[in-house]
């Protein structure tokens, strides 16, 4: 089967999309994966492909134990390809076309109490590890966001950070005196860090002491490092949840929440207002249970 097709396809994600790394890897995996079970399946073309080995890979996945999230995503991965495919007359049916999406049990997101949060933010924390708790909670970033900043993206007399979403999509996040006075701190920890490293040239906001970029990784160790501290399982976006769950609560507008995290679609911004009323009624029966 010609893979040729796959590449192409996640060139154009990149270029037209503007899709980032860790998207299109997952893209590609998706897709390798998808083409090799269809050629095991002897569909030695793409155009041989039909709804019932699509049907049949999804069962595979189950089969697999793969989780409900991963199915979906992994469907979503095999629809945008195949409709590329057909849009530039590489074949002219769409198998996925009429497939229906297959529906996901609604969770919703893991958020902290503000209790716990300063809980954390009142720790022995270092000068970089405040910082990217204020960046995470206090502005909402994204893990990758974050790992990405560069000193330019930062204003520090506007009291405002630059960022680049999904889709490299920008958005300007302002952040607080918190945030501030730990960025002060920071720059000039990062000064030494600089001159010790001789990285003049490395325009990453983030360094660690010896001298290497904070990766995505890093954050996420530290992170659950934390949450352990409190007793629960937390990640990154643990702390983007509470950020937008905490604003609603307190009576910040959606659409400006939307704006604030960079959903391209507001009812995925809605999720935060079904935990602030699950939330609510947790309160008023916890006052009211001896009533």
């Amino acid at each position: 089967m010609n893979i040729q097709f796959v590449s192409e396809y996640l060139e154009y994600l990149e270029i037209e999309k503007g899709l980032s790394q860790n998207t299109l890897d997952a893209y590609r995996r998706d897709l390798t994966f998808f083409i090799d079970f269809c050629t095991q399946n002897s569909e030695n073309e793409i155009t041989d492909i039909k709804r019932s080995d699509i049907t049949s890979y999804i069962m595979k996945l189950k089969q697999e134990k793969y989780t409900p999230s991963s199915v979906v995503r992994k469907l979503a991965s095999i629809r945008g390809f195949f409709k590329w495919f057909c849009a530039n007359e590489y074949g002219s049916k769409n198998p996925v076309q009429t497939l229906e999406q297959p529906k996901l049990p609604k969770h919703l997101p893991k958020v902290m109490t503000i209790e716990e949060l300063n809980s954390i933010i009142n720790s022995n924390l270092n000068t970089l590890q405040s910082l990217i708790v204020e960046l995470l909670y206090g502005c909402g970033l994204r893990v990758s966001e974050l790992v990405n900043l560069n000193l330019n993206d930062i204003d520090i007399k506007s009291k405002y950070v630059k960022c680049y979403g999904k889709g490299s999509k920008e958005r300007i996040v302002p952040f607080g005196e918190k945030a501030k006075n730990a960025l002060k701190k920071y720059f000039k920890e990062r000064e030494f860090i600089v001159l010790n490293n001789k990285l003049e040239k490395n325009k990453k906001l983030l360094l660690k002491n010896n001298g290497k970029n904070v990766t995505r990784q890093d954050v996420y160790n530290f992170i659950r490092s934390q949450g352990e501290k409190i007793h629960k399982h937390i990640s990154p976006h643990t702390l983007r949840h509470s950020f937008a769950t905490h604003l609603l609560e307190n009576g910040a507008d959606l659409r400006v929440v939307q704006e604030l995290l960079g959903h391209s679609d507001v009812s995925t911004t809605q999720l935060y207002t079904h935990i602030t009323k699950k939330r609510l009624k947790e309160v008023y029966f916890a006052i009211n249970k001896d009533s």
